[in-house]
């Protein structure tokens, strides 16, 4: 049984029922369970419960699926990696989706943001659901779009979120951050024609 995929559906399903509920009891009962599924969640994944109140705060509402979008760019039979400030470790560059832009919008935007490189976006590498991955418990559901890009120009500038970026062989990669790539993530990639589906 994968425990997190279930206190994340419960948490879901409490979250919803404060959405739309309006009994006052019934609206205290949904936020005693999600209450209960934050606890089951932060003792599962080692995440402090406050964080995970902040957050659960923060997302308040009907509950889908978060949007993570990444570039897969080639260059000799290497893959693009950066590496991540905060973390001191590599992965493929992206970020959140965000309102107002499309996926395609939002790879072009996140990769300009982290390498200094304009792309074009040439069509889609893969797709992942991280519910799929229970090795790396996480808050929130997030289907991965992994967009096959080619760089038209530009070059790396110091920013707030990578210190530096390089190509590795897929077989030869470094420290990779596994929130957000996996070395099993870019087998795939690399072997997907037509694009991955997870």
């Amino acid at each position: 049984m994968n425990y997190l995929a279930t206190y994340k559906r419960i948490l879901a399903i409490a979250e919803n029922g404060l959405y739309y509920g309006r009994d006052v009891f019934d609206k205290e009962r949904y936020d005693e369970l999600k209450q209960l599924a934050l606890q089951l969640i932060s003792h599962l994944g080692n995440e402090p419960l406050t964080k995970l109140q902040t957050i659960a705060a923060q997302d308040s509402g009907y509950q889908t699926p978060k949007m993570d979008v990444r570039a897969w760019i080639m260059h000799h039979q290497q893959i693009l990696l950066v590496k991540g400030k905060d973390t001191k470790q590599w992965a493929l560059p992206g970020g959140y989706a965000e309102i107002g832009l499309s996926p395609v919008e939002n790879c072009i935007k996140e990769v300009y943001e982290e390498t200094g490189l304009h792309v074009s976006v040439v069509g889609m590498q893969g797709i992942f659901d991280t519910d799929k991955r229970p090795d790396i418990p996480q808050y929130a559901q997030f289907y991965k779009l992994v967009f096959r890009c080619e760089v038209i120009n530009g070059s790396f500038q110091d920013n707030s979120e990578v210190s530096e970026t390089a190509y590795f062989d897929i077989n030869h990669l470094p420290s990779l951050d596994l929130k957000r790539t996996t070395p099993e993530q870019l087998q795939k990639l690399a072997l997907s024609h037509p694009p991955y589906l997870e």
